[in-house]
């Protein structure tokens, strides 16, 4: 009996042990393939000394004990393989945690070293983000002044524009005036050429005004002209002046040259004779105008008269010696007609 309980203490130490140990490598994550292999040797040593307990033990202890034996050793066994079992189990659970604990170390350093490439990246975009707000603080301060720049330049652009608007509106009534003038000056062209023509024609008129004439009957010796019994043109030949050539000397006909007034004078002289008297008239296109009459028997007589006659152009003005008369000059030129123009009309 006490042979057998100390056999069965042994056991159990040996199975407390064993059991103790595969906590052990349970708890603790062993993997090894030498863990199994020292688990086998203690069951070897177990069986070892339950073998040498029986052969020490006396011959009638081992015949009682050795059903008990057997049961605890089958027992055993049994227990053994379900560990070895579960050992299997363990390592197969241990090697694909180690699998998988070695795939999360790897995606931990992946993790990290992307991690690490974050960081650094996340440090690049800061220091990029500190140059970027400083590049934009500065762009601030740049768009300030240049606002500012651009304040002062729509300032001056506005002065600008309304300076080109007053100017516009200056040389609007500029080309207003040049166009005024222009009118002005050709209007004054045509007026200069008009001046010209008429300060051509007031020349020309100017020398039409210019008409004067005086003439006598006779160029040489002494003569009585006279009597005639019809009214006769007397012809004064001897011409004083004929400013204008408007007195013809061969007929004794003056033409006028222009529309005005004119003022005509003839003088006359004659001998005293108690039968024929000395007198002249004045004619105007063949009218009656004035008369110059003188009758002494002896010695001499004159007599004169005129008259301020509108004649239009191309009339005539002469003078003749009346029916039975007479008039008498020489060189001293006693008896002349004379006229000249007074003014235009």
């Amino acid at each position: 009996m006490k042979t057998s309980g100390a056999l069965l203490v042994l056991l159990c130490c040996c199975l407390a042990e064993t059991q103790l140990r595969g906590e052990t490598i349970s708890e603790n994550d062993i993997t090894h393939q030498g863990h199994s292999g020292e688990a086998e040797n203690r069951e070897n040593e177990v069986m070892g000394a339950a073998e040498r307990t029986e052969a020490a033990a006396p011959a009638s202890t081992q015949q009682t004990c050795q059903p008990d034996i057997h049961a605890v050793l089958r027992e055993m066994s049994a227990l053994m393989a379900e560990q070895r079992v579960e050992l299997r189990y363990t390592k197969t659970q241990m090697e694909a945690m180690e699998t998988r604990q070695k795939a999360s170390e790897n995606k931990a350093e992946t993790v990290e070293t992307r991690l690490r490439a974050s960081e650094n990246k996340a440090e690049t975009l800061e220091t990029r983000l500190r140059a970027s707000e400083k590049t934009v603080e500065e762009q601030r301060v740049d768009l300030r002044y240049t606002k500012t720049q651009m304040e002062a330049m729509e300032t001056r652009l506005r002065a600008s524009e309304n300076k080109a608007e007053t100017m516009e509106t200056r040389l609007r009534a500029s080309e207003r005036l040049v166009e005024r003038l222009k009118s002005e000056n050709e209007a004054q062209t045509v007026n200069l050429n008009l001046t010209v023509s008429q300060v051509e024609e007031l020349r020309r008129e100017r020398e039409k005004r210019r008409v004067s004439f005086s003439a006598s009957l006779v160029t040489s010796g002494a003569e009585n002209i006279g009597p005639w019994s019809t009214a006769t043109t007397l012809v004064f030949r001897n011409v004083i002046s004929n400013i204008g050539n408007d007195y013809n000397p061969n007929t004794g006909v003056f033409t006028a040259p222009v529309r005005g007034v004119y003022h005509f004078v003839v003088f006359i002289h004659g001998s005293g004779n108690a039968n024929i008297p000395t007198a002249v008239t004045l004619h105007k296109n063949g009218e009656h105008v004035v008369i110059a009459w003188s009758h002494l028997t002896s010695g001499f007589s004159g007599s004169s008269n005129g008259a301020s006659l509108p004649l239009e152009v191309g009339d005539v003005v002469y003078v003749k010696l009346r029916v039975n008369a007479w008039v008498y000059d020489n060189t001293e030129r006693y008896t002349t007609f004379s006229g000249h123009l007074l003014f235009l009309m």
